[in-house]
């Protein structure tokens, strides 16, 4: 049985590890250091971590992976492979050439479409009509390494950020117990990418999530179901942001970011068509239908939004 280190942190990760306890001997898993967390800031585990130690898995913290401390303590557990799930640090390839059969990587994507770090709502923002999940071998470089085996899954037209992220974090982990038996035994040979076909997705920011009116309503709408639950898409108005929950696209003409009754509804303007949005949160509330949000701030209507 190859001994395997998982290297993982948040609860994408958590799939893929409860598939391989049982399968493989998980010699020790890797995760990011305890964060604080809350109003109160007190240290909060991983949902990694904490799923290792449930199981009595041997769990390492460093700081930096690539510091020498951290490559030593990978070095001596003599690992014959390392399987890798949104860890959340850049793997030096002093540390990949650690195992003897290398890193294996589960990526929200089907690359090389989407490398980087936020791949899930980059397919949504876009307008992709499928994604899915990649096994590679990882290298040196950002998601660049030699492909193993993909998963398509269609989107639905109401898809957000969460909804596929769930999806695929079971999705990739079925992919991950077939094909981490087939890799071992030496029956798939990893096919290069095309870095022709590349697209990429980086880190998110708050400020992503600031919506520009001028820009149609069809990406707004995409935007809105992208960045949920984070960073959310948001306006200001009086002075406070305005979160815009969700929403869809609607036929009219306002001026950007103007507000107006519609259709029994409200509707806001935008570079092409208009945006009905169906709940919205002002900063320290609760998140509301659009119909209670109106009845609680009747000045809403004919205000302009940005």
């Amino acid at each position: 049985m190859a001994r395997i280190v998982f290297m993982g942190t948040p609860a994408f990760a958590l799939p893929s590890l409860r598939q391989l306890i049982p399968a493989h001997d998980v010699i020790a898993v890797v995760t990011q250091p305890d964060r604080p967390a809350g109003r109160n800031k007190r240290l909060k585990q991983s949902p990694v971590k904490q799923l290792a130690a449930s199981d009595g898995i041997p769990i390492l913290q460093p700081r930096r992976i690539r510091e020498p401390e951290a490559l030593d303590m990978l070095a001596d557990l003599d690992a014959d492979l390392f399987v890798v799930v949104a860890f959340g640090q850049i793997l030096p390839q002093a540390l990949l050439d650690l195992p003897r059969q290398g890193a294996l990587n589960v990526h929200a994507s089907l690359l090389p479409r989407w490398r980087g770090a936020a791949p899930i709502p980059a397919a949504i923002r876009a307008g992709d009509t499928e994604s899915g999940v990649t096994i590679m071998l990882l290298d040196a470089g950002l998601d660049t390494g030699p492909l193993l085996s993909r998963q398509a899954v269609t989107l639905a037209r109401d898809e957000t950020g969460q909804s596929l992220h769930d999806g695929l974090a079971v999705l990739g982990a079925d992919l991950l117990s077939q094909t981490v038996p087939r890799y071992l035994a030496g029956d798939i040979r990893p096919q290069a990418q095309d870095d022709a076909l590349a697209t990429h997705a980086p880190q998110l920011k708050k400020s992503d999530g600031r919506i520009d009116w001028t820009r149609p309503a069809a990406e707004i709408e995409r935007l809105a179901r992208a960045f949920t639950p984070w960073p959310g898409a948001f306006t200001e108005w009086q002075g406070k942001q305005l979160k815009v929950v969700a929403g869809r696209e609607g036929e009219g003409n306002l001026p950007p970011g103007q507000v107006a009754d519609h259709k029994g509804t409200i509707a806001i303007g935008t570079g092409a068509g208009v945006y009905l949005p169906s709940e919205l949160q002002m900063a320290g509330k609760k998140r509301l239908p659009v119909s209670d949000f109106v009845n609680g701030y009747r000045e809403f209507v004919g205000a302009r939004l940005g």
